[in-house]
């Protein structure tokens, strides 16, 4: 029972001591107690339970029973810590038991051997377990051994075999009630997903493990572990470190397994190095090595070893005995038949060719270039690695650039079978090392176009196709509408003058998770990335007049490509880490100035623009010849208000992710009819005043909302359908809903939403517009078929981006290009809501002339009064696309 309902096996166990039990029975329900307290309570009262159930055992004179004590003892031993006592345990336990019984000890000597990393040993014993138990129709051991065996395959990457065994042990915990094993059976299916490659159902899987384990009350250290695996695998690093540290405060908490406590410090400090935490990951993997060599678990402190060596480089620390220390590591990995071997041999060669040891280099990069022909994709891409790197070696650029290709074709191939928009922004940071090796090699012997190609290849990848819609999922869809109904409370809670109350704020966190968590199950639609990017093409489409700037990053400079007239040029200018700090002082200007008052700080946020300026564009301020001019920043710089800048000041200008997107930005038509939404949400300071002006503007269009009045033009729907071609929609006051909003906005051709604007630097597809009934967020976008062809977003806040993975933003515009958007506007800083409002009937004014958004942004500016308040205003707005 212990493991088909733990806590009534518990209580039965305890009232069973309490009614002064025979020494066989008194045995049985210590042993009882001593698993439940091993696997889910504190392992001290474990043994001291398993040690009077192996006593009672013994005044019975049952062999049998004194076996099968004996051998749950032992591992309750390893998992404290105590390796030797355990196996002796193990030893007494066969030499006793017979038959049936000692095939129930084998399994769990493997199980133990398992836990040691000593994979031979655990398929030793489990082969000889696994025909006794059949034989005997015991079910529960059998599937339990398959689980164990298929478990065993995954650590030596024997996927196939490991799926084999899992479908025949799920086919028979399908006829038992052992609930817990079928919990667990379905965490199993989860890892042999992962270690497959994919990652929505593995993160899908261990999610239902969670659920399964929530009903019956017990903790979940090693769903944890292989949890955190998968969240490092998708890019999501600093979760990871978040989940594993708190498992460790639990576990410490109810004096759990030592096992499990070296087995969580070893998964955290991976996923401090990955998040870009190299002192707590030293810190981290330096206890997880002391832990795992007194617990004589090799394989296990073998791999620490190899983190502790990772986190040792990135704090700086090259050094011959570190070539030396990750060397021994790749060997001893290679003799386990670990598929880390080839990770520790491209670090061997790797620090090498820091120190010039060219001939050691390619010893160690060759053994890890064999494995990017077979494996899964995170393994292939360490070979791909690794073979670039020797090609640099060699001085190859042509080698480096075919490995970086091929390498990123395989991250492209895995990042496209992620639904979810964040997962495949955050999968780009695993191709990082091979696109900037690649870019380096272009700028070395390519020219300005190869490096322009190398540039696109790698930026905003996640815009390349849309993200898979969110499926009709009853429980996503119940989830969200939760989120907004609460989120709406908290925010009418904190409006009063008060704070939400406590358990409002957990129950909204707890959505949150929820929504994400599906959200991040879902596959990718389709393998491949679209079209590649063109150069020839993207010269074409500019022309003679425009001029589009793509700013590349290398080695921590700024590199300008210049494309128009037929041709790329490229020019040098500043460090970006100056440039990043010098926006910051923009930024904060432009915040002060959004207030009467600051006037006298103008000038200095116009000499931060133009020092912004030489910084970001250098020489090649004075060649943007005089037309429409197209900036491509990376990540770092998306908060750069570039109106700002002397040389873009006056010009028609606008901004993209990449040139790739600006490209099918200028692809994208118009949906027929043009209907027009005016959507003002509550709470503005201006009251969203240019939404009545421009509703009385263009009343001519204009289609009654629910129980308004007037007559529909042609083709419109009232009541609750969508309006129809041409017409123009106002929701305001408790119209405003996301539920009617969202339905108006899908395929409209312009939409223009006066809301409150809230970034989520923590989580930014949480961050929203705020409705009549709660935030509109991004998830919500991601549900139109199409959203809108141009988006006015006049608020603070819509065009700020969390930047990710490689260099990917997540955000309100970002979510909202790939989607069918052609042209947003939206506010890089806080502005004065006041002085908004001239500026967005500037802006409609143009548009009604048939101007672009970025032409219409630009006359707009000029149209302002000359004051500091509304000349900070304009320059806070930035055309994003391309209509």
């Amino acid at each position: 029972m212990v493991f088909a309902a733990p806590g009534e096996a518990l209580t039965r166990a305890e009232e069973l001591l309490g009614a002064d039990p025979s020494p066989l029975h008194a045995s049985v329900a210590h042993q009882v107690i001593g698993i439940w307290q091993r696997d889910f309570g504190d392992t001290r009262r474990a043994l001291a339970h398993l040690r009077r159930a192996r006593d009672l055992a013994a005044r019975a004179e049952s062999a049998e029973r004194e076996a099968d004590v004996l051998a749950t003892l032992g591992v309750a031993l390893v998992h404290a810590g105590r390796t030797r006592a355990g196996l002796a345990a193990f030893e007494r336990g066969v030499a006793r038991g017979s038959g049936h019984t000692r095939a129930r000890v084998l399994f769990r000597r493997a199980y133990v051997w398992w836990v040691l990393g000593r994979h031979g040993e655990a398929l030793e014993d489990v082969r000889r377990a696994i025909p006794v138990l059949r034989q005997a129709d015991d079910v529960i051991w059998t599937a339990r051994a398959l689980t164990l065996r298929a478990t065993v395959h995954l650590a030596l990457g024997s996927v196939e075999r490991a799926d084999a065994d899992f479908t025949a042990a799920e086919a028979l915990w399908d006829t038992t009630g052992q609930e817990h094993d079928k919990a667990d059976a379905v965490e199993s299916r989860g890892l042999a997903a992962f270690r497959s490659g994919d990652v929505p159902a593995a993160l899908r899987l261990l999610d239902e493990a969670a659920e399964r384990y929530a009903k019956l009350g017990t903790p979940t250290f090693m769903l944890t572990i292989r949890r955190c695996e998968v969240l490092m695998a998708a890019g999501l690093a600093t979760e990871a470190l978040a989940e594993a540290d708190a498992a460790v405060a639990a576990l410490d908490g109810i004096g759990g397994q030592s096992t499990r406590k070296a087995e969580l410090l070893l998964v955290a400090a991976r996923a401090a190095r990955l998040a870009g935490e190299p002192q707590t990951s030293l810190a981290r993997a330096a206890v997880a090595v002391r832990l795992f060599a007194g617990q004589r678990r090799t394989w296990y402190e073998t791999h620490a070893r190899l983190v502790l060596i990772e986190a040792r480089v990135a704090t700086g620390h090259g050094s011959g005995r570190l070539v030396a220390d990750a060397a021994a590591v790749a060997e001893r990995l290679a003799a386990f038949g670990a598929p880390a071997a080839p990770e520790a041999s491209l670090l061997a060669g790797r620090i090498a060719l820091d120190l010039g040891w060219t001939a050691d280099a390619e010893r160690h990069l060759a053994v890890a270039a064999r494995s990017r022909h077979g494996g899964p994709p995170l393994a292939r891409m360490t070979g791909w690695a690794a073979q670039a790197l020797r090609a640099r070696a060699a001085g190859s650029a042509r080698g480096v650039l075919e490995a970086c290709r091929r390498g990123l074709d395989v991250l492209d191939d895995h990042r496209m079978t992620l639904g979810a928009s964040e997962l495949r922004a955050r999968a780009t940071a695993q191709g990082a090392e091979l696109a900037a090796l690649a870019q380096r090699a272009s700028l070395v012997s390519g020219g300005p176009r190869r490096l322009l190609g190398w540039s696109e290849r790698w930026r905003a990848t996640v815009l390349s196709a849309p993200p898979t819609r969110p499926p009709a999922d009853p429980v996503l869809l119940t989830a969200m509408t939760a989120f907004r109904e609460l989120a709406a409370r908290a925010e009418e809670a904190r409006t009063d003058g008060g704070r939400p109350a406590p358990a409002l704020e957990r129950e909204q966190r707890r959505l949150e998770r929820e929504i994400r968590s599906r959200t991040l199950h879902m596959r990718g639609e389709a393998p491949g990335d679209g079209d590649r990017f063109d150069v020839g093409r993207l010269l074409r489409r500019l022309g003679d007049e425009v001029r589009l700037v793509e700013l590349a990053v290398l080695d921590g400079r700024v590199h300008v490509l210049l494309c128009g007239q037929g041709r790329v040029r490229r020019f040098e200018a500043g460090l970006l880490t100056e440039a990043e700090v010098e926006a910051e002082h923009v930024q904060a200007g432009l915040r002060r100035l959004a207030h009467p008052g600051a006037e006298a700080r103008l000038p200095l946020v116009e000499a931060a623009g133009a020092r912004l300026e030489r910084l970001l564009l250098g020489p090649a301020a004075a060649h943007l010849g005089s037309g429409p001019v197209v900036v491509v920043p990376p990540g770092r710089l998306h908060r750069v208000p570039w109106a700002l800048l002397p040389a873009l000041r006056e010009r028609v200008l606008s901004v993209s992710p990449s040139a790739s997107s600006w490209l099918r930005a200028r692809d994208t038509a118009p949906p027929p009819g043009g209907r027009q939404v005016l959507v003002r949400g509550p709470g503005l300071a201006s009251g969203g005043a240019e939404v009545p002006e421009l509703s009385d503007r263009y009343a001519g269009r204009r289609t009654p909302d629910e129980g308004g009045t007037g007559a529909p033009p042609p083709g419109a729907r009232t009541g609750g359908g969508t309006a129809g071609p041409g017409a123009t929609v106002v929701l305001e006051g408790g119209d405003a809903r996301v539920p009617r909003v969202l339905r108006e906005l899908d395929g409209a051709a312009l939409a223009h939403i006066a809301a409150h604007g809230t970034f989520r630097a923590d989580s930014p597809l949480f961050s929203s517009l705020r409705m009549a009934d709660g935030p509109l967020i991004v998830h919500d976008f991601e549900r139109l078929d199409r959203s809108p062809y141009r988006i006015i977003l006049p608020c603070c806040d819509t065009a700020r981006f969390a930047s990710v993975g490689a260099d990917e933003l997540l955000g309100l515009v970002t979510a909202l290009l790939p989607l069918g958007t052609a042209g947003v506007v939206a506010c890089t800083a806080p502005v004065n809501d006041a002085a908004v409002v001239p500026l967005m009937l500037a802006l409609h004014k143009g548009l009604d002339a048939g101007l672009s958004l970025a032409e219409a942004l630009r006359d707009a500016r000029a149209a302002l009064p000359g004051d500091a308040v509304h000349q900070a205003t304009g320059w806070a707005f930035s055309a994003f696309g391309a209509a």
